[in-house]
């Protein structure tokens, strides 16, 4: 596996036109990723979590400032196969196995399936779907699909990984499971991961700080550190420091 690269935005400004009046999206937000880090995005609708998240993947662009993954622009990152990335909608393609949906960012970078084929079936393993290779996304739990969307994510070796909400759509309990999934899954990779959420207990389980974003415009108001050790068994979820961070960025989200 690739040794892991850090993301680096720096200054990055966003803005939309609606109905007659300029939207600030983003407003100069700088923030550094170092390298193998777990950083989590948490902030109100309407922040700009998702903007910041597009422009990072090259799926938008900013009207200024500087974006480097790994050193290079997104988009040359993209092409690299150095980032990955996991939404809210798993978005298989339901005709496509199991293996065949994990291998398809290998077909989009021409890359042989054949020479990959371990790297597949390691990765089936690494997200508990052992068994399941050749099971049709019709066949599957919500958990599942998501299982699947995030071994996607990891099959080219990315050193770099983006979540935008991967499991928001999840009911508590198995929104749960997968945090702590995700966790395992992380530290056996040591990709560098920007994840963004809403849910507080999720930003402080699975990060090594959580940036609270404000909005208009949106800006980061305040980087709150986990020193919490790891890893990081359900029964942390109880613990007293658990909930004396949840309660530091539940201020912060209000502006305390």
């Amino acid at each position: 596996m690739n040794p892991p690269s850090g993301i680096r935005l720096t200054a990055v400004s966003r803005s939309f036109s609606g109905r007659g009046a300029a939207v600030q999206a983003l407003d100069a937000v700088s923030l550094d990723c170092p390298a193998g880090s777990f950083t989590a995005l948490i902030g109100p609708s309407g922040c700009g979590k998702s903007t910041l998240l597009r422009i990072a993947l090259g799926l938008d662009k900013p009207d200024g400032g500087e974006i480097a993954i790994g050193g290079l622009a997104p988009t040359e990152a993209a092409r690299a196969g150095i980032t990955g990335v996991a939404f809210q909608d798993a978005a298989l393609m339901p005709w496509r196995t199991v293996a065949d949906n994990i291998a398809l960012p290998l077909d989009v970078l021409g890359r042989p399936r054949r020479a990959n084929a371990a790297k597949i079936a390691e990765l089936i393993g690494l997200v508990g779907l052992a068994g399941f290779e050749n099971a049709l996304p019709g066949e599957l739990s919500g958990g599942m699909r998501q299982r699947v969307a995030i071994a996607r994510s990891l099959v080219t070796d990315p050193k770099v990984l983006f979540l935008d909400e991967p499991f928001g759509a999840l009911d508590q309990i198995l929104r749960r499971q997968m945090n702590i999934e995700l966790q395992r899954i992380w530290m056996e990779s040591g990709t560098t991961t920007l994840l963004v959420t809403h849910g507080i207990d999720e930003a402080v389980f699975l990060a090594d700080r959580v940036v609270v974003m404000q909005s208009r415009p949106g800006r980061i108001g305040r980087i709150v550190d986990i020193p919490l050790p790891r890893p990081r068994h359900p029964d942390i979820f109880t613990a007293a420091e658990f909930h004396r961070l949840e309660d530091e960025i539940a201020g912060a989200l209000d502006g305390h």
